[in-house]
């Protein structure tokens, strides 16, 4: 059961300001329930997905549990996304965008850029990939963050997707990240040289429309303060 404390700070974080409504944002998460949530491919939230202290809790304990990734059921093309994460010791999520449902495939990374989650200082993922392309902000498999400002395990770390005519950037902490443009030479150099051809074959052209997902990679992670503004 959530305290006073829990409950005031729950709704203090899941809200707009009076400017972000005027400026056209709305709420994906309501602090309190999974209405408008669903699993890929179905149309229920997995039993994983729990809310937490004003957070959508992905609880990894029990391994009989219903499991699957978490997609928001609206689907949307160009949009800026902000949204906070945290991670657990050792842990690996991601944030995914222009997602689809397809019946050859069975998860979501299959189809979607991923905004890769992780800790960083436990997680082997962040010494695998190419040039760090496996870190945390990083477009999983594909493109390094210029920089890397994570935080700890433990903390808040604040992120923001921008989608517009192709350009994509990811935020993260205040931070411009990365930045790539879809459908380029270099885009499909990119794709060509990872994993994603041989987990479907038409993944080089992302849709311009698609599902916002985050990833049951099997570790605990917590995610809170989802907006989004269509562009």
């Amino acid at each position: 059961m959530f305290c006073a404390t829990q409950l005031a700070l729950a709704e203090d974080i899941n809200r707009l300001t009076d400017a972000e409504l005027a400026d056209g944002w709305r709420l994906l998460f309501d602090g309190e329930t999974t209405v408008g949530w669903k699993g890929y491919k179905r149309n229920d939230a997995p039993e994983t997905w729990e809310v937490q202290a004003g957070s959508l809790f992905m609880n990894s304990s029990g391994t009989d549990r219903d499991r699957g990734d978490l997609l928001f059921a609206q689907q949307f093309g160009d949009f800026h996304l902000k949204l906070e994460w945290k991670i657990s010791e050792g842990g690996n999520s991601g944030i995914f965008y222009r997602g689809v449902e397809q019946p050859q495939l069975d998860a979501i990374y299959k189809s979607a850029p991923e905004m890769q989650v992780l800790d960083n200082d436990r997680h082997p993922d962040a010494k695998m990939g190419v040039g760090g392309n496996r870190t945390a902000g990083a477009l999983y498999d594909l493109i390094p963050p210029r920089l890397q400002n994570a935080r700890p395990v433990g903390d808040w770390n604040r992120i923001e997707i921008k989608i517009e005519d192709g350009n994509i950037q990811h935020h993260q902490n205040g931070e411009l990240i990365l930045e790539y443009q879809l459908g380029t030479q270099r885009w499909r150099q990119l794709v060509a040289v990872s994993k994603f051809p041989g987990l479907n074959p038409t993944w080089v052209d992302v849709p311009t429309w698609g599902f916002i997902g985050l990833q049951d990679h099997g570790d605990r992670v917590w995610y809170r303060s989802i907006k989004i503004k269509e562009l």
